[in-house]
Formats: C-alpha cells, sequence, structure tokens
C-alpha cells in the first residue's frame, strides 16, 4: 500500500530503538560490569547512537518512556 498519510505535528517524542545485544558484542570493561549477564538491551537513537543498555526488555521500555521518548522494538 502507497498511500500517503499525514504525520502529527507538535508534541511527537522522537523514537528510539530497542534491541537485543549479547554481552560478548561489548567491550571487556563493560562485560566485567555486567557480572554475568549473556543478554542486555540497548537503547539507540533514531540516528543509531547507543544511549542506554539495560539488562531488561521491559525497563528498557520503561526508561524509554520515562524520558518522553518512543520505543520501538528492533530484532
Amino acid at each position: 500500500m502507497n498511500s500517503k498519510h499525514p504525520l502529527p505535528e507538535g508534541d511527537t517524542q522522537p523514537i528510539v530503538y530497542v534491541r537485543p545485544v549479547d554481552v560478548t558484542e561489548l567491550p571487556d570493561d563493560v562485560q566485567r560490569e555486567l557480572q554475568g549477564a549473556t543478554r542486555v538491551y540497548a537503547i539507540h537513537h533514531e540516528e543509531g547512537e547507543r544511549m542506554a543498555l539495560v539488562t531488561d526488555r521491559t525497563m528498557a521500555f520503561v526508561l524509554a518512556r520515562q524520558n518522553d521518548l518512543t520505543p520501538v522494538s528492533v530484532h
């Protein structure tokens, strides 16, 4: 479907992306701080910059919403 829809103006919240990350992909110093976790969830700005890491997916969404951001899951 290629219909154009107007985007809401004014009070829209920026989108952030929540994606799972294997701890082994992170720097060694970050891995040490995670104390045995194997997977964390990263919150990325819409331009791709990582803003935060949390150990729980639900907490990632809560954190985003508490900061007036709209979280979207990325697989």
